[in-house]
Protein backbone atom coordinates (compact mmCIF):
# COMPACT_ATOMS: atom_id res chain seq x y z
CA UNK A 1 0.00 0.00 0.00
CA UNK A 2 1.24 3.49 -0.78
CA UNK A 3 0.27 6.61 1.12
CA UNK A 4 2.19 9.16 -0.92
CA UNK A 5 2.94 9.64 -4.61
CA UNK A 6 6.23 11.42 -5.34
CA UNK A 7 6.99 13.07 -8.67
CA UNK A 8 10.66 14.06 -8.79
CA UNK A 9 12.33 15.26 -11.96
CA UNK A 10 11.09 12.86 -14.66
CA UNK A 11 10.50 10.01 -12.17
CA UNK A 12 7.51 8.75 -10.20
CA UNK A 13 7.64 6.93 -6.88
CA UNK A 14 5.16 5.56 -4.38
CA UNK A 15 5.92 5.65 -0.67
CA UNK A 16 4.61 4.47 2.69
CA UNK A 17 4.30 6.74 5.70
CA UNK A 18 6.02 5.19 8.75
CA UNK A 19 3.13 6.09 11.06
CA UNK A 20 3.86 3.47 13.73
CA UNK A 21 7.45 4.65 14.31
CA UNK A 22 7.16 8.37 13.48
CA UNK A 23 3.50 9.30 14.12
CA UNK A 24 4.02 13.02 14.84
CA UNK A 25 6.26 13.55 11.82
CA UNK A 26 3.80 11.68 9.56
CA UNK A 27 0.83 13.65 10.92
CA UNK A 28 2.65 16.93 10.26
CA UNK A 29 3.70 15.85 6.77
CA UNK A 30 0.10 14.94 5.86
CA UNK A 31 -0.91 18.54 6.63
CA UNK A 32 1.63 19.80 4.06
CA UNK A 33 0.27 17.68 1.18
CA UNK A 34 0.33 18.38 -1.65
CA UNK A 35 3.86 19.66 -1.08
CA UNK A 36 5.77 21.22 -3.96
CA UNK A 37 9.42 22.15 -3.78
CA UNK A 38 12.80 21.65 -5.48
CA UNK A 39 15.45 19.20 -4.37
CA UNK A 40 19.18 19.76 -4.59
CA UNK A 41 22.08 17.39 -4.03
CA UNK A 42 23.36 17.10 -0.45
CA UNK A 43 26.59 18.84 0.49
CA UNK A 44 28.15 16.58 3.14
CA UNK A 45 26.02 13.48 3.57
CA UNK A 46 26.79 11.31 0.55
CA UNK A 47 24.24 10.03 -1.95
CA UNK A 48 21.13 12.00 -1.14
CA UNK A 49 18.99 14.90 -2.24
CA UNK A 50 17.57 17.46 0.15
CA UNK A 51 15.15 20.29 0.62
CA UNK A 52 16.61 22.98 2.90
CA UNK A 53 13.93 24.53 5.11
CA UNK A 54 16.04 27.10 6.97
CA UNK A 55 14.72 28.13 10.36
CA UNK A 56 11.32 26.43 9.93
CA UNK A 57 10.24 25.11 13.32
CA UNK A 58 7.61 22.40 13.09
CA UNK A 59 7.79 21.77 16.85
CA UNK A 60 8.64 18.10 16.28
CA UNK A 61 10.55 15.85 18.66
CA UNK A 62 13.05 13.31 17.43
CA UNK A 63 11.29 10.02 16.61
CA UNK A 64 12.61 7.05 14.64
CA UNK A 65 15.75 9.14 14.14
CA UNK A 66 18.69 7.84 12.12
CA UNK A 67 22.04 9.09 10.86
CA UNK A 68 22.12 6.42 8.15
CA UNK A 69 18.93 6.42 6.07
CA UNK A 70 18.84 3.60 3.52
CA UNK A 71 18.14 4.25 -0.16
CA UNK A 72 14.50 5.22 -0.53
CA UNK A 73 14.12 6.50 3.02
CA UNK A 74 13.07 10.10 3.55
CA UNK A 75 14.04 11.80 6.80
CA UNK A 76 13.07 15.12 8.33
CA UNK A 77 15.62 16.86 10.50
CA UNK A 78 13.51 19.05 12.83
CA UNK A 79 16.26 21.62 13.34
CA UNK A 80 18.40 22.57 16.29
CA UNK A 81 22.11 22.25 15.53
CA UNK A 82 21.62 22.81 11.81
CA UNK A 83 18.80 24.01 9.60
CA UNK A 84 15.54 22.12 9.23
CA UNK A 85 15.53 19.89 6.16
CA UNK A 86 14.08 16.93 4.30
CA UNK A 87 16.52 14.39 2.88
CA UNK A 88 15.90 11.56 0.41
CA UNK A 89 18.64 8.92 0.34
CA UNK A 90 19.37 7.35 -3.06
CA UNK A 91 22.53 5.53 -1.97
CA UNK A 92 24.89 5.49 1.00
CA UNK A 93 24.20 8.39 3.40
CA UNK A 94 25.94 9.44 6.61
CA UNK A 95 23.70 12.36 7.57
CA UNK A 96 25.77 15.38 8.58
CA UNK A 97 26.17 19.13 8.23
CA UNK A 98 28.91 21.66 8.82
CA UNK A 99 28.02 21.20 12.52
CA UNK A 100 28.84 17.46 12.31
CA UNK A 101 26.78 14.28 12.62
CA UNK A 102 22.97 14.69 12.63
CA UNK A 103 19.97 12.37 12.98
CA UNK A 104 16.66 12.88 11.20
CA UNK A 105 13.21 11.35 11.62
CA UNK A 106 12.69 8.52 9.15
CA UNK A 107 9.02 8.95 8.26
CA UNK A 108 8.59 7.93 4.60
CA UNK A 109 9.87 4.93 2.61
CA UNK A 110 9.77 4.49 -1.16
CA UNK A 111 7.91 1.26 -2.00
CA UNK A 112 7.66 1.56 -5.80
CA UNK A 113 10.03 3.09 -8.33
CA UNK A 114 13.12 2.63 -6.19
CA UNK A 115 15.04 1.44 -9.24
CA UNK A 116 15.03 5.11 -10.39
CA UNK A 117 16.40 6.63 -7.17
CA UNK A 118 20.02 6.53 -8.30
CA UNK A 119 19.11 8.08 -11.65
CA UNK A 120 17.29 10.90 -9.84
CA UNK A 121 20.28 11.50 -7.57
CA UNK A 122 22.73 11.51 -10.49
CA UNK A 123 20.50 13.88 -12.47
CA UNK A 124 20.28 16.23 -9.49
CA UNK A 125 24.04 16.12 -8.95
CA UNK A 126 24.98 16.86 -12.56
CA UNK A 127 22.02 18.91 -13.81
CA UNK A 128 20.99 20.81 -10.68
CA UNK A 129 17.76 21.30 -8.74
CA UNK A 130 14.79 19.14 -9.69
CA UNK A 131 11.10 19.80 -9.10
CA UNK A 132 9.49 17.47 -6.58
CA UNK A 133 5.84 17.02 -5.61
CA UNK A 134 4.47 14.90 -2.78
CA UNK A 135 0.77 14.02 -3.08
CA UNK A 136 -1.46 12.07 -0.72
CA UNK A 137 -3.02 8.85 -2.03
Amino acid sequence: MSDVRILAGPYEFEARLEEASAPKTCALFRTLLPYRQRIIHVRWSGEGCWIPLGDTDFGLPFENATCYPAPGELILYPGGYSETELLLAYGAVNFASKMGQLAGNHFLTVTKGGENLHALGTKTLWEGAQDIVFEGR
